[in-house]
């Protein structure tokens, strides 16, 4: 068994004071430890027809990719706003000063794909609830949420009640 959380490094006041950044390029650096991870990320959702594997930038797009490829699926970009160079959708989620939007291709999910959405952490919830949203309007059906980390304090999961949501490690 693999200590996942040994492999993740606390870097505090990290982007700004008063957050603890969960540093995940030492697990990504083991190929072991990453290759782990990959595996546990697609596990639940092998059989489960998912044809398009959603990364949420930047780092959900080191994940989503291995994971694609794990469950034989295509995989999708969700970028910050402005980084996508054909016609897009987008969706809004609230910041703790304003708002800020991800976008992704309009054309990114054919009607009733499977889609899985990854990212490397879940917090708040914002940023993963946005993501469905986009989704959802370009027509995809989503299978299920997984995230190598999952702060539960920050209590993210609520925004995804009823979503199939999975994380490997929680602080």
């Amino acid at each position: 068994m693999i200590d996942f959380k040994a492999h993740i490094h606390d870097v505090p006041d990290f982007p700004k004071k008063g957050i603890v950044f969960k540093d995940i390029t030492p697990l990504l650096a083991d190929a072991k430890t990453f290759a782990a991870a990959v595996d546990r990320l697609a596990e639940p959702f092998v059989g489960k027809g998912v044809q398009i594997v959603a990364g949420i930038e930047s780092r959900g797009f080191l994940l989503a990719t291995p994971v694609a490829y794990r469950l034989g699926a295509g995989v999708v970009p969700i970028r910050k706003k402005g980084k996508l160079p054909r016609a897009v959708k987008s969706a809004s989620y609230a910041l703790e000063y304003g708002t800020d939007s991800i976008e992704a291709h309009a054309d990114a999910f054919s009607k009733g794909a499977k889609v899985l959405l990854i990212d490397d952490v879940l917090a708040t919830g914002g940023t993963a609830a946005a993501a469905v949203q986009l989704i959802e309007a370009i027509g995809g059906a989503l299978v299920g949420a997984a995230f190598l980390i999952e702060l539960s304090f920050l209590d993210g999961r609520k925004k995804l009640s009823g979503r199939d949501v999975r994380s490997l490690v929680s602080y």
